[in-house]
């Protein structure tokens, strides 16, 4: 599924030397597309990544707001060419009246990548090149920090993947200049990657002020989800993982890493993680350390051939990871995308069971999304078949039930947020598989744990049961109400189906 583009440019579009081809990913104010150089430019590549940013139009706020964040990502590119950083080869402005969406907008002509750490994990939660993959990411932290900058946003889609599988940083929107021992940025950020003496920081008139050790930070979390497919502090949502970092500040929760980590990276992950800033490892002494847990030196990129082709493979499979720039982005139609789609997470859910592929990675990060071994992308995808037959356009007044999971709109407007608040209005039919899907898994996962222990059944069936009607119904009837029985029944039956062999 796409989403429309924030700018929308015409195949064969002119801009400077560059012919726009197809498009790549879209986000809340820019769209990203593949750039052919049209005509002879000296040190310009064949092909590039045109990031068009809509600086001429929108409203005085809107372009106040995206005007700073840019100015940091040329202010940055323009002053660091860095072999981990992906590089920039040049700014435009368009002059084009006859196109007011485009004119006065900015350009971007950026290196062009193939993927994301973000799109690998999302096909390969633990990939053999992790451990290289890492490597590389802390060069690039240090380059940053050598010459006096902080991140400010380093997550998996802001890893890019090269087309030799290589790894280079980007998104420098957040990044800012140290002054001493500090940058100011923006007050935005990702929760699951910022320490937690940010998360409720002071902002001052200048923004946020901001360390290298909160790169450090979000460089702990990143290794310990790249080596076992987990964050390394509990909770089902960004909010609960939060709170869950609060309590670890405070010093009254631990810190409980994965058995899963390997032993080499299990300190190095603790004092990435350390509560305070003043206890975490610099940058410099994280990278030798890094580098010799990875076996890997001299950083090196890793071996071509097989390799290659798995990073490069899993990356195409999301270009909505690609981190370009600004929002959240969308994966542009292509069939090469389309075929690794039909696909996604294999190992969860069956490809020939009738299961529409256009829905298949909502229904699997949404399973992804929850910690709970019930809340499978099998189960989800068996109970959109026994709700609607996966009909988006479902409608049924009489219920107030609509869209592909049959969400009431003020129940859902509970749920369509994965930062844990409700949404500030109720959702207006239709309601989108993009919303109700990933809405499912979050309700799923908020009832497992208040299901009572011991209750007769499949746990599955029971939480397919509490969706229909409460979890407490449920604990009350002491396993699926009567009522709700032949549903259930077919949710076991579509279960059965979808999941592969060995995980029914």
């Amino acid at each position: 599924m796409t989403e429309p583009y924030a700018v929308p440019v015409p195949k064969g579009y002119r801009a400077g030397a560059w012919e726009v081809r197809e498009p790549i990913a879209t986000g809340a104010f820019g769209s990203v597309y593949v750039g052919r150089r049209a005509e002879a430019s000296p040190g310009l590549p064949e092909s590039a990544a045109l990031k068009f940013l809509p600086t001429g139009t929108n409203t005085p706020r809107q372009l106040t707001h995206l005007r700073e964040l840019i100015d940091r990502e040329i202010e940055l590119y323009r002053r660091l060419t860095r072999p981990r950083l992906i590089r920039m080869y040049e700014t435009l402005v368009l002059d084009d009246p006859a196109r007011p969406a485009l004119d006065g907008a900015t350009v971007l002509v950026l290196e062009r990548a193939e993927g994301s750490v973000s799109a690998l994990l999302a096909t390969d939660p633990r990939p053999a090149t992790g451990p290289a993959l890492l490597a590389q990411i802390c060069e690039g932290l240090a380059q940053l920090h050598r010459a006096g900058w902080v991140h400010g946003d380093l997550k998996p889609a802001n890893v890019l993947l090269m087309a030799d599988g290589s790894a280079k940083l980007t998104d420098f929107n957040m990044a800012a200049e140290l002054e001493g021992t500090h940058a100011y940025t923006p007050a935005f950020s990702t929760p699951d990657y910022t320490p937690p003496e940010l998360l409720w920081g002071e902002i001052g008139e200048r923004g946020r002020r901001i360390r290298p050790s909160a790169d450090v930070w979000a460089f702990g979390v990143l290794a310990h989800l790249v080596l076992t497919g987990s964050f390394p502090l509990p909770g089902a949502t960004p909010s609960s993982r939060r709170d869950a970092a609060a309590a670890y500040a405070r010093g009254t929760d631990d810190l409980r890493l994965s058995p899963e980590l390997p032993d080499a990276w299990r300190e190095i992950v603790r004092d990435c993680l350390s509560r305070t800033h003043a206890d975490r490892v610099t940058t410099e002494v994280l990278l030798r350390r890094v580098e010799t847990a990875a076996g890997t030196p001299r950083s090196p990129r890793p071996r071509r051939g097989r390799r290659r082709a798995a990073i490069a493979g899993a990356a195409t499979l999301a270009l909505a990871a690609l981190g370009y720039g600004i929002g959240t982005w969308a994966m542009a139609d292509g069939s090469n995308q389309a075929a690794s789609l039909a696909r996604y997470g294999a190992a969860e859910l069956r490809t020939d069971k009738g299961i529409p592929v256009a829905y298949r990675r909502l229904i699997v990060d949404a399973a992804h999304f929850c910690t709970r071994p019930d809340v499978t992308p099998a189960l989800i995808a068996a109970m959109l078949k026994s709700e609607s037959n996966f009909d988006p356009s479902l409608s049924d007044p009489g219920t107030m039930e609509y869209g592909i999971a049959r969400w009431t709109p003020d129940v859902l407007r509970w749920w369509m947020q994965d930062n844990g608040v409700p949404a500030s209005a109720t959702p207006t039919p239709p309601l989108t598989p993009s919303v109700s899907i990933p809405a499912m898994g979050r309700y799923l996962c908020y009832m497992e744990p208040r299901l009572k222990p011991g209750l007769p059944g499949d746990k599955r069936i029971l939480l397919a049961a509490s969706y229909r009607t409460s979890y407490g119904k449920v604990n009350d009837t002491g396993g699926v109400p009567p009522k709700y029985r032949a549903y259930c029944d077919r949710v076991a039956h579509y279960l059965q189906e979808y999941a592969p062999p060995g995980k029914k």
